[in-house]
Protein backbone atom coordinates (compact mmCIF):
# COMPACT_ATOMS: atom_id res chain seq x y z
CA UNK A 1 0.00 0.00 0.00
CA UNK A 2 1.44 3.24 -1.27
CA UNK A 3 0.19 6.14 1.17
CA UNK A 4 0.76 9.97 0.60
CA UNK A 5 0.23 10.96 4.83
CA UNK A 6 1.57 9.13 7.44
CA UNK A 7 0.03 5.38 8.17
CA UNK A 8 -1.13 6.73 11.50
CA UNK A 9 -4.00 8.69 9.95
CA UNK A 10 -5.50 5.69 9.14
CA UNK A 11 -8.37 4.60 11.74
CA UNK A 12 -7.71 0.88 13.03
CA UNK A 13 -11.49 0.61 11.59
CA UNK A 14 -10.93 1.56 8.17
CA UNK A 15 -7.75 -0.44 7.63
CA UNK A 16 -9.72 -3.48 9.10
CA UNK A 17 -12.52 -2.49 6.36
CA UNK A 18 -9.98 -2.67 4.06
CA UNK A 19 -8.56 -5.82 4.88
CA UNK A 20 -11.80 -7.55 4.96
CA UNK A 21 -13.02 -6.53 1.97
CA UNK A 22 -9.11 -7.60 0.25
CA UNK A 23 -10.07 -11.33 1.91
CA UNK A 24 -13.49 -11.62 0.89
CA UNK A 25 -15.13 -11.57 4.45
CA UNK A 26 -18.76 -10.02 4.94
CA UNK A 27 -18.75 -10.67 8.90
CA UNK A 28 -15.50 -9.05 8.86
CA UNK A 29 -16.36 -6.26 6.95
CA UNK A 30 -20.26 -6.18 8.28
CA UNK A 31 -18.04 -5.69 11.99
CA UNK A 32 -16.66 -2.52 10.99
CA UNK A 33 -19.70 -0.78 10.17
CA UNK A 34 -21.93 0.96 12.86
CA UNK A 35 -25.67 -0.43 13.23
CA UNK A 36 -26.97 2.96 12.10
CA UNK A 37 -24.30 2.85 9.11
CA UNK A 38 -25.33 4.33 5.46
CA UNK A 39 -23.46 3.07 2.53
CA UNK A 40 -23.65 5.09 -0.63
CA UNK A 41 -22.03 3.05 -3.94
CA UNK A 42 -22.53 4.14 -7.62
CA UNK A 43 -25.33 6.55 -6.93
CA UNK A 44 -27.38 3.38 -4.87
CA UNK A 45 -28.13 4.14 -0.88
CA UNK A 46 -27.94 1.46 1.41
CA UNK A 47 -29.13 2.40 4.63
CA UNK A 48 -29.60 -0.99 6.88
CA UNK A 49 -27.30 -3.80 8.29
CA UNK A 50 -29.32 -6.07 5.53
CA UNK A 51 -29.40 -3.95 2.81
CA UNK A 52 -25.23 -3.37 3.40
CA UNK A 53 -25.11 -7.56 3.88
CA UNK A 54 -26.94 -8.22 0.83
CA UNK A 55 -24.14 -5.10 -1.64
CA UNK A 56 -21.49 -6.80 -0.32
CA UNK A 57 -22.52 -10.40 -0.52
CA UNK A 58 -23.35 -9.57 -4.08
CA UNK A 59 -21.25 -6.88 -5.56
CA UNK A 60 -18.14 -6.98 -3.04
CA UNK A 61 -17.68 -10.59 -1.81
CA UNK A 62 -19.52 -12.36 -4.45
CA UNK A 63 -17.49 -10.08 -7.29
CA UNK A 64 -13.98 -11.02 -5.60
CA UNK A 65 -13.57 -6.90 -5.41
CA UNK A 66 -10.09 -6.01 -4.22
CA UNK A 67 -8.96 -2.43 -3.20
CA UNK A 68 -5.37 -1.47 -3.74
CA UNK A 69 -4.78 1.58 -2.10
CA UNK A 70 -2.77 3.97 -4.31
CA UNK A 71 -3.84 7.37 -1.54
CA UNK A 72 -5.41 8.28 1.91
CA UNK A 73 -5.87 11.18 3.61
CA UNK A 74 -7.76 12.05 7.19
CA UNK A 75 -9.81 15.45 7.21
CA UNK A 76 -11.47 14.71 10.91
CA UNK A 77 -13.40 11.86 11.17
CA UNK A 78 -13.12 12.03 7.32
CA UNK A 79 -10.71 9.45 5.95
CA UNK A 80 -10.28 9.94 2.32
CA UNK A 81 -9.13 6.34 0.43
CA UNK A 82 -8.31 5.99 -3.10
CA UNK A 83 -7.66 2.58 -4.60
CA UNK A 84 -7.44 0.91 -7.08
CA UNK A 85 -10.76 -1.72 -7.57
CA UNK A 86 -10.58 -5.31 -9.58
CA UNK A 87 -12.61 -8.38 -9.40
CA UNK A 88 -15.16 -10.28 -11.47
CA UNK A 89 -17.42 -7.33 -11.73
CA UNK A 90 -18.71 -6.26 -15.32
CA UNK A 91 -16.02 -3.91 -16.50
CA UNK A 92 -18.04 -2.98 -19.64
CA UNK A 93 -17.13 0.89 -20.66
CA UNK A 94 -14.61 1.36 -16.97
CA UNK A 95 -11.46 2.27 -18.15
CA UNK A 96 -8.68 -0.43 -17.45
CA UNK A 97 -7.50 1.04 -14.39
CA UNK A 98 -10.32 1.94 -11.83
CA UNK A 99 -9.88 4.23 -9.05
CA UNK A 100 -12.31 4.79 -6.93
CA UNK A 101 -12.54 7.16 -3.75
CA UNK A 102 -14.08 6.07 -1.05
CA UNK A 103 -15.11 8.38 1.57
CA UNK A 104 -15.60 6.77 5.08
CA UNK A 105 -16.43 8.51 8.33
CA UNK A 106 -16.13 6.94 11.69
CA UNK A 107 -17.14 7.20 15.05
CA UNK A 108 -16.37 5.06 18.25
CA UNK A 109 -14.35 2.67 16.33
CA UNK A 110 -16.76 2.14 13.79
CA UNK A 111 -17.63 3.30 10.12
CA UNK A 112 -20.82 5.50 10.22
CA UNK A 113 -21.13 6.23 6.60
CA UNK A 114 -19.03 4.80 3.08
CA UNK A 115 -19.28 6.87 0.17
CA UNK A 116 -17.82 5.24 -3.08
CA UNK A 117 -17.46 7.46 -6.13
CA UNK A 118 -16.32 7.58 -9.43
CA UNK A 119 -14.21 10.53 -9.40
CA UNK A 120 -13.42 12.70 -12.38
CA UNK A 121 -10.32 14.89 -12.65
CA UNK A 122 -11.01 18.44 -11.17
CA UNK A 123 -11.37 21.62 -13.59
CA UNK A 124 -9.54 23.59 -11.18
Amino acid sequence: MNTNAHPAVLPDVVAAYIEAVNAFDVDAVMATFADAAVVNDASREFADPASIRAWLVREIVGDKVTMDVTELSRRGNLTIVRARYDGTYDKTGLPEELVLTNYLTDADGRITSLVIVHNQPSPY
